[in-house]
């Protein structure tokens, strides 16, 4: 090894004697001669002069001395062998380490390795420097087997990854000269052979869920009553034992394998009409058959659709959010009307909900159908496509409703029918109200019709902005202004280069001819000429260009104020209808798109009037009037 700088001695450490002797374990030969002469093992250093590797096949068999090549080809089952013995004998020259720097001090490293000793690891500490000198590969591989046996590890059986590892280095080190490892790095210097776990008989509950948490605090408001299950489902697994495989560790050591706890017994019975079983030769795998959420009563799992249940709420059940389409549907049977069948702060979210009794405040349900015996309070939400409710007094949004008595609560859907209201806001595209009493806003985009009017200071508006989310107005109008401001920016610019081109129309032309006329006659033209070429056919590809974009723009321009005209005309058809009597102050109410404004008629007492809806009294004019319209 290359070797510069000068010496320096220390008379107060002892200086060790250089002794050739041969051993099993390094380690320990070097903390006996430390000890021996009264030193820190820091200051001992040593020389490998020779590795020898011996094996043998049983325990009471005799050792023969095998070379690395002939340890090539031992089969991998006899290394997983607890009858497969192997060491290794070191002969070693032990010395004081020198004071004199040599040129790879600067190369710091320490050697790892993973919990069984299968993967070892060299670990280059941030700062290192490794410099290109003649020689250095065989000093890289000495300096490393010497960490390597200080570690106990084997030396040429496990050592394809250090013969892979000194390469790349020195192969980096050849091309720059000098590598700096401004970062630790870590390199794989041996592997042998993992054992592969045990796998203990186990049964997997698929279907269960973890607890839901939020800043590490269980949400125990919702903590899975009802487990939803999907079609082909894994819900339940038992994992066969299997014993694993013995391994070899880098320093000789086998490494026997655990054997697997005994089997565990399935005690529990399957529904076969809902749950069917798939087995090989690792596991027993349960599946649903279909969908809904997974029971299981008198020791027997079933996949059920319905759930009958007392009451939702904090202390029993907590929330139940399973998904609409989950095709559960859950029956809430508690009807005492001093009593909240769906308890405060739940959450519901099934396929279908049916709820004979109340449902509490800050009370949230999700589902294709809803129907609530009792009534709803103030601050409850309801999501739903069709939604039936005895009385109302919270907010729901759904496609098809139906409430017997709306109390100041809030509606948006499609379809509303009304038996009574007493105050409250309905936004639907059809609006009917057997009974209406006072303080009611109720708008429309294609009916409103009364049966029986009972009250006063009532609002009904023709608002064509309700509509499905597909002919959402908003988006349409900004949409428009979008649409507008693209082609206002692009036809100025298309003006700027309708200006450019026609100012060198004339200069493009005669540059043009003067360009055949060099092809005809086979010479090569200026290169400038060429360049201005381009640039001018590039203005007038631009110009072309913008003209194709403000068409196209044109064209989605005039679709959407299309749907605008459509809308507008949709207006003129919708209908405010009262069968009975006007009573007290009621308004009439439109919101017209084009152009942007709200019209109102205030109905008198006793009005003989009976429908009323949008006329157009000429281009831009619009006014509500009674119809002479039979309903």
């Amino acid at each position: 090894m290359a070797l510069f700088g000068s010496k320096k001695e220390e008379s107060t450490i002892r200086k060790i004697k250089p002794t050739v002797v041969r051993c099993e374990s390094v380690p320990k030969e070097l903390n006996k001669i430390a000890k021996d002469y009264d030193t820190k093992i820091e200051n001992v250093d040593f020389n490998i002069l020779s590795v020898q590797t011996y094996i043998k096949k049983s325990a009471n068999g005799d050792w023969s001395e095998v070379d690395k090549y002939e340890l090539k080809n031992i089969p991998k089952k006899d290394f997983l062998s607890e009858d497969f013995f192997i060491k290794q004998v070191y002969e070693i020259e032990v010395f004081s380490k020198s004071k004199i720097k040599n040129s790879l001090d600067d190369f710091k490293l320490l050697i790892g390795a993973n919990a069984t000793k299968c993967k070892i690891y060299m670990q280059v500490k941030e700062g290192s420097v490794l410099r290109y000198y003649d020689g250095l590969r065989d000093d890289l591989k000495e300096y490393i087997n010497k960490h390597k046996v200080r570690a106990g590890i084997f030396i040429d059986v496990f050592d394809k990854p250090f013969y892979d590892t000194v390469a790349k280095l020195y192969a980096e080190v050849k091309v720059s000269e000098v590598v700096d490892f401004e970062n630790v790095k870590t390199y794989l210097i041996a592997e042998s052979y993992e054992p592969t776990d045990t796998i203990d008989a186990q049964i997997v509950f698929h279907y269960k869920q973890d607890e839901k948490k939020d800043n590490d605090r269980v949400d125990y408001a919702n903590r899975g009553f009802i487990q939803s299950v999907q079609k082909d489902e894994l819900l339940i697994e038992y994992l066969k034992p299997r014993p694993g495989e013995p391994g070899r560790a880098c320093n000789g050591v086998y490494i026997p394998a655990k054997d697997p706890k005994e089997e565990l017994s399935i005690d529990f019975e399957i529904d076969e009409e809902t749950i069917y079983i798939k087995e090989d030769e690792e596991s027993i795998k349960y599946y649903a058959k279909q969908n809904g959420y997974i029971a299981f009563e008198d020791n027997k799992y079933t996949v059920k659709s319905e759930a009958d249940i007392d009451e939702i709420s904090f202390k029993t059940t907590g929330s139940i959010t399973v998904g609409v389409d989950s095709d559960v549907t859950v029956k809430v049977t508690e009807k005492d009307l001093i009593k909240d069948a769906i308890g405060s702060g739940m959450d519901v979210e099934v396929t279908k909900v049916d709820v004979e009794g109340n449902v509490g405040s800050n009370t949230n349900i999700v589902a294709k159908t809803v129907k609530i015996g009792g009534q709803t309070h103030k601050t409850s939400n309801i999501k739903a496509d069709e939604i039936e409710i005895n009385i109302h007094k919270g907010t729901l949004k759904g496609k098809k409703v139906k409430v017997t008595r709306l109390e100041h609560g809030y509606i948006e859907a499609n379809e509303v029918r009304i038996s009574q209201a007493v105050g409250g806001t309905i936004k639907a595209r059809e609006i009917t109200i057997d009974v209406c009493g006072s303080y009611v806003k109720a708008s429309c985009s294609a009916f409103i019709i009364i049966n029986s009017m009972r009250g006063s200071e009532n609002i009904f508006t023709i608002d064509p902005r309700i509509k499905p989310s597909d002919d959402n107005i908003e988006k349409n109008q900004d949409f428009i202004d979008e649409l507008e401001e693209k082609i206002y920016a692009l036809t100025k610019e298309q003006e700027k280069y309708l200006q450019i081109v026609k100012k060198n129309i004339a200069p493009f032309n005669d540059l043009k001819k003067r360009l055949i006329n060099y092809k005809k006659n086979g010479l090569k033209p200026p290169k400038e000429f060429i360049k201005q070429y381009k640039i001018y056919q590039a203005q007038k590809d631009k110009l072309l260009e913008i003209k194709k974009e403000i068409k196209d723009l044109q064209y989605k321009l005039d679709i959407a104020m299309h749907k605008v005209n459509d809308i507008q005309e949709d207006i003129l058809k919708a209908r405010i209808i009262n069968k009975d009597r006007w009573m007290g102050y009621n308004e009439i109410k439109a919101h017209l798109i084009d152009p942007p404004l709200e019209i109102v008629y205030r109905i008198e007492e006793d009005e003989k009037n009976k429908v009323f809806g949008v006329v157009k009294l000429e281009e831009g004019v619009y006014k509500i009037m009674p119809l002479n319209e039979d309903f």
